[in-house]
Parts: structure tokens; sequence; C-alpha cells
């Protein structure tokens, strides 16, 4: 009797491996009040109906059930059951879905969901740090949560593979559906190894991850409680056309607007000789971003580094191509249509405190390959694998040619999945839902630009009142996309669940540098305030900072 998207147990199995499967409801009973050890191993081949999971699947098996004792060298999250499995398409032609779940013997009632990055295709086990958590904290794991993740519905090459795009539902999983759908059955395993549901469900993410935690608060609001999204790619498809802006400024006209590396750091080395001690300390980071503004723009840069006459003269100097490049990356972009209720993406950070170097690079040479490689710049990387994939799904398309215009319908349409702009909150306050939501100054990848704008958005859907009592956002000086001169580290899982227990809103929590060998703290501003730098007291303690508003 196949329920709504299933398929009947032989085809299943033949798509799982051959497990033997075993229905939900009777793992809960056989589960119930045993050891650990062995109400883990029966686990082992439990199959979640398409019927408990809420968007179309065929199903989903437990393919194994590992249990891993507290104690051993290579685990710091103590006692607990690793359950591995997949979730089955609804389509024949997509892919499977793999997911993890794990399960401490000493449960505190919570899970918690971690998201992947960059185009997902890589299983998220649950066991990796929660967002930006430092690295001498317990893992959520070990302080009791049941963690879980999952490879986001298809399987991918490292960098900007975007193969997956070309399958209707493996798109629609990367999009938005990969979140719900691995909730589901991690919510059967849990009831079904404790008897009980999770009395709080939560969100962590990065990146892609963060775009997954905006996705869980406002796609699929009843499901949890709070969310904390670092950097979030929340709207992919104008990301990703911001992002091929920068590269067609680039490589356009034969690449004559190319930066190199040099040249990248001869322009952010001038940014910084103008800004750093703007925030009252000259400490490598860019605080005062509103006053870096006043003091270093386009026209600074044409007037301290252009090359005589405006042509290229080396590595000293910038030519008027490569001028007008910088121009075009540090303005807003507009596609000339709105892509999920956003017209314009915002400016990069290049001029602001954002290096753009190391895996951030705009490339190594002037002429991209098609389809591009790590040689080639990181943002173009992102935005000609959207438009080959995804958007035209021609693999072969030359990027550096892509006319918005031309494909409004399509682009239209991959907003719809892949953009979660324009879907409300509302829903995610009502039943008392929080965010925690947080961007770097420094970050060359996704502009922190991009994050104030959804931010706004939610003022003005909200005012600011009523946005504060369940969104806090955080803006951090000098971190990039998980990296920077300032590699900023908190407890975002204790911020949340502390403000979802017990109403403690996160107002200035202090971060510390992840970087090695650094000591030094700063405080976490709320948008839009930012630290200065007091005067007294050391420049490498938070206390020594106060939280201004421009």
């Amino acid at each position: 009797m196949a329920k709504r998207g299933s398929r009947p147990w032989a085809g299943l199995l033949a798509r799982a491996g051959g497990a033997l499967l075993l229905p939900a409801v009777l793992a809960t009973a056989a589960a119930a009040q045993t050891p650990p050890r062995d109400s883990c191993a029966r686990l082992a081949g439990m199959f979640v109906r398409a019927d408990e999971i809420g968007l179309p699947t065929s199903g989903a098996v437990v393919q194994s059930a590992s249990f891993v004792a507290a104690g051993a060298a290579d685990n710091p999250h103590g006692e607990y059951c690793a359950v591995r499995g997949l979730i089955v398409p609804a389509s024949a032609a997509a892919p499977n879905m793999e997911f993890q779940v794990n399960l401490p013997s000493e449960w505190n009632g919570k899970a918690l969901q971690l998201g992947g990055g960059g185009y997902d295709g890589t299983l998220v086990t649950g066991l990796g740090p929660a967002g930006l958590q430092p690295a001498e904290a317990p893992s959520a794991l070990r302080q009791g949560f049941a963690t879980l993740g999952s490879d986001g519905g298809h399987k991918g090459a490292p960098g900007f593979d975007g193969s997956f795009g070309l399958n209707d539902e493996a798109l629609l999983n990367f999009g938005q559906q990969s979140v719900k759908k691995t909730h589901d059955v991690a919510a059967a395993i849990i009831r079904a190894r404790y008897g009980a549901a999770p009395r709080r469900f939560y969100f962590i993410g990065n990146s892609q991850g963060g775009h997954e935690a905006l996705d869980a608060a406002a796609r699929y609001a009843a499901d949890y409680d709070g969310v904390v999204a670092n950097y979030p790619a929340y709207n992919v498809t104008l990301l990703h056309l911001g992002s091929l802006n920068a590269g067609q400024a680039l490589y356009g006209e034969g690449g004559a607007g190319w930066i190199n590396p040099a040249k990248t750091r001869l322009i952010t080395d001038a940014v910084f000789a103008a800004c750093d001690g703007l925030d009252g300390a000259a400490d490598g980071l860019i605080s005062n971003v509103a006053g870096c503004n006043a003091a270093f723009g386009v026209a600074t840069l044409r007037e301290r580094l252009r090359c005589p006459e405006g042509r290229d003269a080396g590595d000293g100097c910038l030519s008027d191509a490569q001028i007008a490049a910088v121009e075009r990356i540090a303005s807003p972009y507009r596609p000339g249509f709105p892509i999920a209720g956003m017209a314009e993406f915002p400016r990069w950070a290049l001029l602001e405190g954002a290096r753009f170097e190391g895996r951030s690079t705009f490339g190594t040479r002037p002429v991209p390959n098609n389809p591009p490689t790590a040689e080639d710049a990181l943002l173009f990387n992102a935005g000609a694998a959207t438009v080959q994939f995804i958007v035209t799904r021609q693999p072969g398309f030359d990027a550096l040619r892509f006319d918005p215009a031309a494909w409004r319908a399509r682009l239209e349409e991959s907003g719809r999945i892949m953009d979660v702009t324009d879907i409300s909150l509302a829903p995610f306050r009502a039943r008392g839902g929080k965010i925690i939501l947080l961007h770097g100054t420094a970050d060359d990848f996704i502009t922190p630009h991009n994050t104030v704008n959804y931010y706004e958005r939610q003022r003005a859907a909200f005012g600011q009142e009523g946005l504060d009592g369940f969104l806090r956002f955080f803006v951090i000086p000098g971190l990039g996309h998980g990296f920077g001169a300032f590699n900023a580290r908190y407890d975002g899982l204790g911020l949340l669940d502390r403000w979802v227990e017990s109403g403690e809103a996160p107002d200035a929590p202090v971060a510390r540098d992840g970087n090695p060998g650094a000591n030094r703290s700063r405080p976490m501003c709320r948008y839009p305030s930012w630290p200065r730098f007091e005067g007294s007291g050391s420049p490498d303690d938070a206390a020594s900072f106060r939280c201004v508003v421009p």
C-alpha cells in the first residue's frame, strides 16, 4: 500500500542498497527503555514512510546505526549513536539525499540541525562546530543535543559543481527543501530512539548554511524554535548575478580591467592606510565603515593610484580600465527587474576592508577558462556555475556574454526556488522563534551589505521594536567568509538557547579572534553600531571598546 510519493518496498530497497527496513512505529517500541547500545543497534534498517515527511519523497532508510563509546581519543562528543541513511527522492531520476543523525545517550531533549556550504554536495555529519563556535567549546553533541545534517540532496565535486542543477528535484532540495526533509526524517528517528519529540529544535549555519537557517525560519516556521545565520547566502540567484557582474567587470574587453593579486593588495593597502585608525585603534581592522566611505572612494583611488595617462604601467598603479572595474565592483548591481522582491544587489566591500586575497582572489590570469577553474576569480566561478547549470542549463554557456534580460523568466523562477528574500518571517515571530544574524565587514565572497539589506527589509516589515523582539543582527569588523584579520568565534548556540529558553536576548556579546596565536576580543555590536576604541586599556580587550552608532 504505497503512500503519497512512495514506491513499493522492493524498489526502495534496491535504491537504498538492500537494507532491511523496519517501520518507525516498530523501531519506537523496540528502542524504548533499553540500554543505549541496544537502542542504537535497533535503529539500523528503520524505514521512515513518505507520509511522515512533509515534502514529496519516497521515504527514508537508516542504513547504519553505530554505537560510539565515550572516552576514545578521537571522540570528543561523549557516548552517542551515529545514524546514517538515505532519503529516497520522489523521482527516480533524482539523486538520493544522505543524512546523519547523532543521538547522545544523555539527551537534553533538544535537537540542532547544521547547514552546509557552497553548493552543498558533501554530507554534514552534525559532528562539526555549531557555526562559528570557539574551538575550545564542547560540541553540541557533547552538550546533549541530538545533532543532524545532510548533503543537501546530491553529491558534488570540490568547488562549484553545479551539475545537480540540471535535475528539478535536486535543485529544489538545494534551494529550500533539504532543510525540511532532513528535519522530518531526523524527528522520526529521534522519536524512535527516545520515545519523545525534541522539546526545542534549532538550526545553525554559515553561508549556504545561513541561507538554510533562514529557510528554516521563513519557510518551515512550525518546525524550529531558533536559528543562527552567519553571513547567509539567502538570495543565491541575485547573489550569483552580483558575483557574475564582478567577473564581467574584470574580464570584459579581453581582460583589460583584470586586477592581479599585487594590484589588489595595492588597492586594499591604500584603503587600510586611510581607514584603519578611524575607529580609534590602528589594529588592522576597519570598524568605522561609514567613516571609511567618506575618507576613501573611487575618486580617491583615481587620484592616488592612477597610472600616468591611464595606461597600465605595472603593479604600482591602476589603468583606467582597472579603475572602472573597481568602480563597477564597488557599486550596486541591478539586473533590470526584481528577483524574489529584490531589484538591486549591493556593492562589494573592496574599498571598505575586504582583502580579496587567498581563496577569494580575482584570479591569476586576465582571461578565464570556460568553465572557470581555481585560476579564475572566485566570484566569477560562483556566478558562471549558476548561469550554466541552473539558469540556462547549458554547461558550455559563455557566462561572460550572459544577459539577464534574455533569461528573465528563468531567473525569476530560480529566485522562487533558491532565494528566501521575500518569504515573510511573521509566522516564525508569531510562534516565538528567535534569529541571530551575523556578518563580517571584510567578507569578500558575500558582501556584508547583502545581509544589511535583508535586515532593513525586516525592519521595514516589523518596525524596530517588533524586530528587536525576535531578531538580532551583529556586524563584526575584520571577519571575512569564515576567516579574516579578526576571525570571530562566538557561542551562537548558547546565545540562541538562552534567548529561547529564558528570554535573555543577546545585546553585546563578546567574540574572540580564532586566528592561531591571536589573543584579542571585541564586542559584537548590534547593527548599525560599531566598536570604537575608547583610548584606554588594551586594544586587544573587548572591554576597551564601546559600541557606537554612526
